[in-house]
């Protein structure tokens, strides 16, 4: 068959699939929980409206605060779903965790756009090593040594305050958990972002649906991606160039041009596989027609394959 004929069957299959869960199913009512990671959270939020759209007597809280608040809101159930932005860790599996993937997204390091050295950096990137240096052994102090250039000013290096993965995950790329990270602590994602902005000097990470601007799509205001040099050439080249938008990050990401870490999936979390009919709906939603809504909102699909070892759960 033609790869043009497997999409097709792809997508007509998926449709299909749609299509009879819609027909033989009553109308749905009652209320679903989430809480959990930054990282997902715009990406619930417009899962949730849509949704809602479809089942207007359902309604769908949702609240941000970390995937370490997700994980144990899901356990004590105190919500139906957790969001979590990275691995799922064996002892919590030992405590009734169950997870699926629902899309994917990356953290990117972020500096000020006023700072003096950020042409520099944006033609150089930065080597893991430096990285490192910054937030681990802290042997990187200027914005010199970061940039190649006799820069003296300090670098004001922020991490994150609350559990999360978007920490867990950039310092998983550097070889280290997230209790390693040196560096102000500050929460959320947006207390990342804010801070880095008000501050001419500061280095941070975000996730990238807080480093680029959801309407413009282009990085926000204020704060620049710093591109990974990730051939350690002292140089970025062509192919390493694609920070100027969200789409060129996504589609980087999409092809494993972007490094996993700190690219990864992202999971909803529940105690247990869900029981709750209007739970279960809504996760398989999700996992069929909710995708169709994922690049729009600035995420990564999954693979065809990897949805379906999914809606196996």
């Amino acid at each position: 068959m033609k790869k043009i004929g497997l999409v097709a069957v792809i997508i007509l299959g998926l449709s299909f699939h749609s299509t009879i869960k819609s027909e033989n199913k009553a109308p749905l009512q009652g209320t679903i929980t989430l809480s959990g990671a930054w990282a997902l959270y715009p990406m619930a939020v417009k899962w949730a409206e849509e949704y809602q759209k479809l089942n207007p007597g359902v309604k769908i809280d949702i609240s941000a605060g970390g995937a370490g608040k997700g994980m144990a809101d899901a356990l004590a159930q105190v919500v139906d779903i957790g969001m979590v932005s990275r691995d799922i860790y064996p002892e919590e599996i030992s405590k009734g965790a169950w997870y699926v993937a629902v899309t994917k997204d990356a953290v990117v390091p972020v500096m000020n756009e006023m700072n003096p050295v950020f042409k520099e950096i944006q033609s150089r990137g930065v080597k893991k090593e430096i990285f490192i240096g910054i937030w681990i052994t802290e042997t990187v102090k200027t914005w010199g040594q970061v940039s190649g250039t006799k820069n003296n000013a300090q670098i004001n290096v922020y991490t994150r305050s609350d559990a999360c993965g978007a920490a867990e995950v950039w310092a998983k790329y550097l070889g280290k958990k997230q209790e390693d990270l040196r560096g102000v602590g500050v929460y959320g994602d947006p207390g990342i972002a804010e801070a880095i902005r008000r501050d001419v000097f500061g280095i941070g990470f975000n996730n990238i649906n807080y480093a680029y601007d959801s309407k413009t799509h282009k990085p926000i205001k204020g704060l620049k991606p710093i591109p990974l040099d990730l051939n350690g050439n002292g140089k970025l080249d062509p192919d390493e160039n694609f920070y100027g938008s969200l789409e060129e990050i996504t589609k980087a990401i999409a092809i494993n041009k972007y490094p996993s870490p700190p690219a990864r999936e992202l999971y909803f979390v529940c105690k247990g596989n869900p029981q709750k009919p209007l739970v279960r709906d809504f996760i398989k939603w999700v996992l069929t027609d909710g995708q169709k809504y994922v690049q729009e909102t600035g995420y990564i699909n999954l693979s065809f394959i990897s949805l379906q070892e999914q809606l196996k759960n």
